[in-house]
């Protein structure tokens, strides 16, 4: 009973948020209260959501700080001499937008954050995109699914988690695993590849005029969603009018959009040193794991504010900024925690990884492996990475070993899904992104679960091909 209510709760906010019946927030709250009830355990609510809610408060106060962090990072100009890199390289070509999306989601996945990576990579694209009149969910799709691929790093949780419910050295797991990976990522630049062409055929080759050229390499100044912007701009292959008609879905900021203005007030161009020197000091204590990711966060924040903006008054101006993003992923994550709560509360989560287990015939014992790798594309989709790694790994894990599967494949296999993973709605991280782009989550779930899906197919694909699985 309680595997099929929990099969059924899942889908019914999944379809509710891709139809837009309802704001991801109310149906994280709304839908696992119901069902709650409907398993006779209304009373135990209270204790599943404090629980849930508890387990989740620190990676709220991590993304509420880094967000204020890395906002004001963004106000003092730190990223943009890599606007102005990835700008010169895309030019207004879609296809190389795309690319350099993947490619920036990509290099910035090296810290091993998926909030620090959806917010670096969003700042630097979302105006592009906007200008260009390019669908927003290429961008949000394309981030996560090569976010989720570089996800396996030993440092980025997953690879650490396998190997800590196995009692297996993570290195063992993951460095055998880089070929399979390297497909993985190798597939993602192709099918950031083929969505710039399609991009392209939509609202035609664009090039911008010359006079436009020193502003474009720079960052991009009141760069309009529609074609209706002062900025001129030719199209070949598709004219100007139909390239501002094409904004993507969840598109709502409209014409007049102001990108980063290369010459804003809150710019502090003789700190740009220490601002990244800071940051690379973070990150690498965060690598290091010197202190707890919030912690570090919190200090950074409180560090950039004061340096940067010593009046109290500048001060306030950059925390109201940062407020609504602060807002709107906090309220999201602590909504995922009634969901996540009642899941595990209620044991749906137990009983549906019991019944997926059990369900493998018993012909499939010697490719345990393989099973792994195709169960962690719904497991983790549907679960949180703890629950899966700790709580599903081993009884995989154990069943492979019945019939001569090492260990170690198992927890190669388990990385398969993380290409998938990152777009669920159990990730806090993904709420960034979204919020970021001004993307509705239905929409991005839409159109990313299939190609994140694939993704983590070619890597098992390519990963039994070479031996590894």
């Amino acid at each position: 009973m309680l595997t099929v209510l929990g099969f059924a709760m899942i889908a019914t906010f999944l379809v509710l948020i891709m139809m837009k019946k309802m704001s991801p927030i109310a149906a994280l709250v709304l839908i696992p209260a119901l069902f709650c009830v409907a398993v006779g355990q209304g009373a135990q609510l209270g204790d599943y959501v404090i629980e849930g809610v508890g387990k989740l408060a620190p990676t709220a106060a991590m993304l509420m700080f880094a967000i204020v962090y890395f906002g004001v990072m963004i106000d003092v100009g730190l990223f943009d001499p890599i606007v102005r890199g990835i700008l010169r390289f895309c030019k207004a070509d879609p296809v190389r937008v795309v690319v350099g999306t993947a490619v920036l989601a990509a290099i910035v996945s090296l810290d091993g954050d998926g909030s620090t990576t959806f917010m670096i990579t969003v700042s630097a694209m979302y105006p592009l995109y906007k200008r260009l009149g390019m669908s927003l969910v290429v961008m949000t799709g394309v981030a996560a699914t090569a976010n989720g691929v570089m996800n396996t790093l030993p440092w980025g949780g997953p690879t650490a988690r396998a190997a800590t419910a196995l009692k297996l050295d993570a290195a063992d797991i993951f460095v055998p695993m880089i070929p399979a990976l390297g497909v993985g990522l190798l597939f993602v630049f192709v099918l950031a590849y083929v969505l710039g062409r399609r991009e392209r055929k939509r609202i035609g080759y664009l090039t911008l005029d010359e006079v436009l050229v020193p502003e474009t390499e720079t960052v991009l100044v009141a760069a309009g969603g529609g074609a209706g912007t002062d900025a001129p701009k030719k199209a070949v292959g598709g004219s100007a009018e139909s390239a501002g008609a094409g904004a993507g879905a969840g598109d709502g900021a409209g014409d007049g959009f102001q990108g980063l203005d290369p010459n804003r007030a809150t710019l502090r161009p003789k700190l740009y040193w220490f601002n990244a020197g800071l940051t690379i000091a973070l990150l690498t204590a965060m690598i290091l794991e010197l202190l707890p990711i919030p912690v570090l966060f919190l200090l950074g924040a409180a560090l950039a504010l004061t340096v940067n903006y010593p009046n109290m008054t500048e001060q306030k101006a950059r925390i109201a900024a940062h407020a609504e993003n602060v807002l709107n992923v906090a309220g999201m994550v602590f909504a995922a925690a009634v969901f996540t709560g009642v899941l595990t509360g209620t044991g749906m989560v137990k009983h549906m990884a019991d019944w997926l287990v059990g369900a493998i015939p018993a012909g499939m014992g010697p490719h345990m492996a393989v099973v792994t790798g195709v169960l962690s594309l719904p497991l983790t989709y549907f679960m949180s990475n703890d629950g899966f790694y700790f709580g599903v790994l081993p009884v995989l894990a154990e069943a492979g070993a019945a019939h001569g599967v090492s260990p170690l494949e198992i927890a190669r296999a388990s990385l398969v899904g993380q290409a998938l993973h990152m777009s669920s709605p159990l990730v806090p991280a993904v709420y960034v992104l979204v919020g970021m782009a001004k993307v509705e989550f239905g929409d991005h779930t839409r159109f990313t679960v299939k190609w994140a899906a694939l993704t983590s197919l070619v890597v098992l694909a390519a990963g039994i091909l070479f031996g590894i699985i």
